[in-house]
């Protein structure tokens, strides 16, 4: 997990400039700095991924610090070494390894830049087992029952005192799958060592990546060895080789897979000298002989599949790391990252998530049997904190670019190789790899509706058309390290087996499903013949440099005679083969389109609150809804994210290149896709979901040329959080300053006063505002009303039930001066004496343009609705008028907007407090009595009759309502 590499922002959509958060710095143990130790270190925002770098930064656990290390750093540590000779150099070398080992990746910077691996870390459970006892995937804790007698800590790893050893060092073998922890197990025992605090019986621990061991070309001996990445070590009596001081010494090499180990007598010639240059390879295989330094001890990971090649005579003890075993392990891990993710006391909101997940973990849940991988824990708690606690100071973060960086974290610049490891004709990017395979099932299963795979589906698109011997190493490799982290068995009692007692399979992550769909299409995995036979054509013609005759003899032997035609319509008209390119992209967008605005998917809430689901569970009964029919919203999305270059920068280093030509043609057609689909009217979860496609494109040129097109945005009954308020306000302020949408809906969207200040710049662009049924509260309206200042273009005001007072009413009254455009303002069902809303109404009737204010379901007197109804005439001829809805009826008469004023109230009854809406229509009824009896005409009383008669209807209605137990109607 501990890949340090480039910054991974996604870019910011925003046009807003983002200032770079210093990393927070790690203050050294006290054990370490009793002496003063002055020294330089190369500056500390180095980014970058290498293949092959400086064996002192294992990819695991620091980050390579690219050219500038191998120059200045390099320089500095000179400067340091040749300057201060009489400073112990293992005492300098454990603070270098403290600063080195401490420093924390960009993907951590999400979580508030506050993180602390002494503090936060969770150990996984490491169990004493060989390989022999049951080699296997995985240990889940929903698999099988763990045996954890034999469970053990580092401490008793490296216990002397029951080896039986005699003087020579231990050699242990810790192996696991992917994900486990493994190289977040090294990096905190070597901090632990390096603060005293573990392993203490070691005066001296080397640390190597054994990806980086495998690049080097030129023999060396051991102690030029670790001179070369660590100088100052260059002259320690520790591996000198004389007398037993190497008995003190510990040797780690992280990632053994990554190395061909042979030890063959014939390959590999003994060698008991340190400083004897050799391969890194031969080196590493005499230490674990024990010809080289006996008296070390020798630590080594290594994935599954590679366990076998250190032959057992020369292991003292295998170890396996099996993750998070149970929920209370994985609460602990989600709750340091989450309750202490700012290093504050944490929040009721916070400790409110963390119960939630933990219920959910409890319920042996598919999350649970993904999160005991330490791996996927962290993904969650990424995404989580993406979706919890996202605000407008946060560096801009996307759910896609959060997957980008998970994978980069897990397979950054790893190859999938069996056999020779130098040879580069048969190594394959591994995640190209996992594309062409696993993605290629994900896409079969979104295409399909399908989450559940059986083993004949894993095999028919995984390892069905394997054909040579050096494919079915690589299917073989890849089965056994890295299938079982994308892939695992149904927890769910009821869908473990199918009829034929077949197990089912699901992805861990349900969203990884639709993220590696999306990736397979979007590198242009998905070919139909002709697409294919263009490519190899193109592939050929451009690599071949002989004459057209020797060109045709390639072609017809990779080209079936039925289809070679086709190559001499694309060789005389090569803008044929730019048309097949180009519908191919076409198509692709065309997908992204279409699954985006499925309005008939059956589960239409955003994507957002599903993403949500799939981690904390469904509260209350659960759904009826077969998950193998449930929609894939997130695949478009996660199609249209990865466009975005930072996303794309990534996928390079995991060996997925996306053109930047391929990304311009999808977008020119995606474009055209979307404006035609957004000037539909879509329901608000599809038009949330539209919202959060071009947040995840951080593209603004796109962003406001698809709004341009766009008048009104109804989001009501949308449940807005931090994120979607953020998404909202970041994608409206991409928009030129001539937009401006007709209407903006944010009826019964769960807005609290807090998340206005998110939504202020989505206030500024709109003629009609309506926050009607949101919990605003006076404090809540006083923050609106410092926000709307910055529109001039607003006409229309809905506050209508959003718990306003009498303070609210008169800060209202006091700052309509400010909206000289505002023509109607609605604060209906809200807390206003008669003296507040008489204030108001005198502020409406002395404002320029104002000709309504609806008060209706307010806490008014019959004298209190009789004074706005006179405030509301015109004082002399010729005036404006104020009309103040205050009732259905205006003095005696009823009023001309009577309907629409019981038309609101119908529509609402059963959502509102029914009591308090009973009550209001009974005094309705109270006064179309009184003003029936004050008019003689029959036709004025059957006028009043016909009103009377809808308010009863309202309140039979409700009365049904209340005694059936009809819940409210969903916001």
């Amino acid at each position: 997990m501990w890949r340090f590499g480039r910054k991974t922002g996604t870019g910011v959509i925003r046009r807003r400039y983002c200032g770079a958060q210093k990393d927070v710095s790690h203050k050294p143990h006290p054990a370490i700095t009793q002496k003063k130790v002055h020294f330089s270190l190369p500056p500390g925002d180095f980014y970058g991924v290498r293949k092959a770098g400086p064996i002192l930064f294992p990819d695991r656990w620091i980050s390579s610090y690219g050219s500038a290390w191998s120059s200045s750093a390099c320089f500095s540590m000179r400067l340091f070494c040749s300057g201060t000779s009489n400073i112990d150099p293992v005492e300098i070398h454990k603070h270098k390894l403290m600063l080195w080992f401490s420093h924390l990746p960009q993907e951590e910077k999400q979580f508030g830049g506050y993180f602390s691996p002494e503090t936060m870390h969770v150990d996984p459970l490491i169990l004493e087992k060989n390989p022999g006892e049951g080699r296997g995937l995985s240990i889940s804790p929903f698999k099988e029952n763990i045996s954890k007698s034999h469970s053990l800590t580092i401490e008793q790893i490296f216990d002397s005192s029951q080896s039986g050893n005699h003087g020579r060092g231990l050699n242990v073998l810790l192996y696991g799958a992917v994900g486990t922890g493994k190289s977040t197990v090294v990096r905190k025992l070597v901090l632990d060592w390096c603060a005293g605090l573990t392993l203490s019986q070691f005066k001296l621990m080397v640390p190597f990546s054994c990806e980086d061991l495998c690049h080097l070309s030129k023999p060396t001996s051991l102690r030029d060895l670790v001179g070369r990445k660590y100088m100052h070590l260059r002259r320690t009596p520790f591996l000198s080789g004389d007398s037993n001081q190497a008995r003190e010494v510990l040797f780690i090499f992280n990632g053994m897979e990554k190395m061909n180990l042979d030890f063959r007598i014939g390959s590999t010639e003994l060698c008991s000298d340190p400083n004897e240059a050799l391969s890194s390879g031969a080196v590493v295989v005499n230490l674990l002989r024990k010809y080289l330094l006996p008296e070390a001890s020798i630590l080594v990971t290594t994935r599954l599949s590679a366990v076998d090649r250190i032959p057992k005579k020369y292991v003292n003890r295998y170890a396996q790391i099996c993750g998070f075993d149970d929920p209370d392990r994985q609460r602990a891990y989600f709750t340091s990252r989450l309750l202490l993710q700012s290093g504050e006391k944490p929040g009721k909101d916070a400790e409110s998530l963390i119960e939630m997940l933990y219920l959910n973990l409890q319920r042996e849940s598919q999350l649970a049997a993904a999160c005991f991988l330490p791996s996927y824990c962290w993904l969650t708690c990424a995404t989580l904190h993406f979706l919890h606690f996202t605000d407008a100071k946060a560096p801009i973060r996307t759910l896609t670019g959060i997957y980008t960086s998970f994978l980069r974290l897990n397979f950054g610049g790893e190859v999938l190789a069996s056999g020779d490891m130098s040879s580069q004709e048969y190594q394959t990017s591994l995640m190209l790899y996992v594309v062409r395979t696993v993605g290629k099932l994900a896409f079969d299963g979104v295409t399909n509706k399908r989450t559940y795979f059986t083993e004949n589906d894993l095999e028919q698109w995984i390892g069905g058309k394997t054909k040579t011997d050096e494919e079915l190493r690589q299917l073989a490799v890849f089965r056994t390290d890295v299938l079982d982290f994308f892939l695992v068995p149904c927890v769910e009692h009821s869908r473990k087996v199918t009829e034929t007692g077949e197990k089912r399979y699901v992805f861990a992550i349900p969203a990884m499903q639709e993220y590696l769909a999306a990736l397979y299409v979007v590198l242009g995995e998905n070919k139909n013949a002709l697409e294919k036979v263009t490519k190899q054509v193109s592939e050929v013609v451009g690599q071949a440099s002989e004459d057209i005759t020797s060109i045709m003899s390639i072609l017809s032997k990779l080209i079936p005679l039925r289809i070679f035609a086709i190559f001499n319509l694309l060789k005389l008209f090569p803008k044929l083969f730019d048309r097949v390119s180009n519908l191919s992209k076409g198509r692709i967008a065309s997908t992204m389109a279409a699954e985006m605005f499925r309005s008939e998917d059956s589960f239409n809430e955003d994507v957002l609150d599903q993403v949500e689901q799939n981690l904390l569970g469904v509260q209350g009964p659960q759904p009826e809804q077969e998950a193998d029919t449930r929609s894939f919203e997130l695949y478009p999305i996660f199609m249209g994210g990865l466009l975005h270059y930072g996303n794309r920068r990534l996928l390079d280093q995991l060996g997925c290149d996306i053109k930047s030509t391929t990304v311009a043609q999808i977008t020119r057609s995606l474009k055209k896709h979307l404006i035609k689909e957004s000037r539909k009217q879509q329901p608000p979860a599809e038009l949330m979901d539209l919202l959060v496609l071009l947040y995840e494109f951080q593209n603004p040129r796109l962003t406001a040329e698809v709004l341009q097109s766009v008048k009104v945005i109804n989001l009501s009954t949308v449940r807005m959080t931090p994120l979607k308020c953020f998404v909202l306000s970041s994608v409206l302020d991409c928009t030129l300053s001539s937009f401006l949408l007709d209407e903006l809906n944010l009826s019964s969207c769960h807005i609290t006063p807090e998340l206005l200040h998110l939504l202020w710049p989505a206030f500024h662009n709109t003629r009609c505002l309506k926050l009607c049924d949101n919990s605003l509260l006076d404090r809540g309206a006083a923050h609106l009303l410092d926000a709307l200042p910055g529109n001039q273009s607003l006409q229309k005001l809905s506050l209508m039930h959003t718990g306003l007072g009498d303070s609210a009413a008169l800060d209202l009254a006091a700052r309509l001066s400010q909206h000289t455009g505002l023509q109607e303002l609605n604060v209906a069902y809200n807390n206003f004496g008669d003296s507040a809303a008489l204030a108001l109404v005198d502020a409406c009737r002395e404002h320029p343009s104002i000709h309504t204010v609806h008060l209706y379901l307010n806490q008014l007197t019959d004298v209190g609705k009789q004074s706005l109804h006179v405030r509301g005439v015109p004082q002399e001829k010729g005036g404006r008028r104020v009309k103040a809805l205050a009732s259905v009826t205006e003095g005696s008469d009823i009023s001309e907007d009577w309907h629409p004023i019981l038309s609101v109230i119908t529509k609402n009854s059963l959502s509102w407090e029914r009591e308090r809406v009973r009550e209001q229509l009974l005094v309705f009824l109270k006064d179309l009595e009184w003003g029936r009896k004050q008019h003689p005409s029959f036709w004025k009383k059957l006028h009043f009759r016909r009103v009377e008669s809808v308010v009863r209807q309202t309140l039979r209605m409700l009365e049904k309502g209340s005694a059936t137990g009809t819940k409210p109607a969903a916001k």
